[in-house]
């Protein structure tokens, strides 16, 4: 069994301006094929826009609304959102106020699989 207390991750800023926590990955836990994190962003705060070539990811909304682009298109998000991107799609959040989402991705998140323009 493979449990692991939020308080003991350590959390750390990823290639596109988040911070995250590892909830489970393979930092953490014998994990094959997905991962999941917990992030954060400051209130006016944005990630920088960007894509990943494999991994198609959810954020679940738990605090906070922002503005989330997806290819193009922006739609105001709220706590208890859940928003799919699938792999290839350019995407970026922005926080109108502080935001808390969990992000999950399968495969699991790579800084090599995060592309920039």
């Amino acid at each position: 069994m493979e449990i692991r207390a939020r308080e003991q991750q350590t959390p750390f800023t990823t290639k596109d301006g988040s911070t995250i926590r590892s909830l489970l990955d393979l930092s953490n836990a014998p994990v094959a094929n997905q991962s999941l994190a917990e992030a954060a962003l400051p209130a006016c705060a944005q990630t920088d826009r960007h894509y990943h070539k494999l991994s198609e990811e959810f954020y679940y909304l738990l605090a906070g609304t922002g503005v989330m682009e997806i290819d193009g298109e922006s739609r105001e998000v709220c706590p208890g959102d859940a928003i799919l991107i699938p792999p290839g799609a350019w995407h970026q959040i922005r926080a109108i106020e502080p935001l808390q989402f969990l992000c999950c991705c399968a495969p699991p998140y790579a800084h090599e699989d995060t592309y920039f323009a």
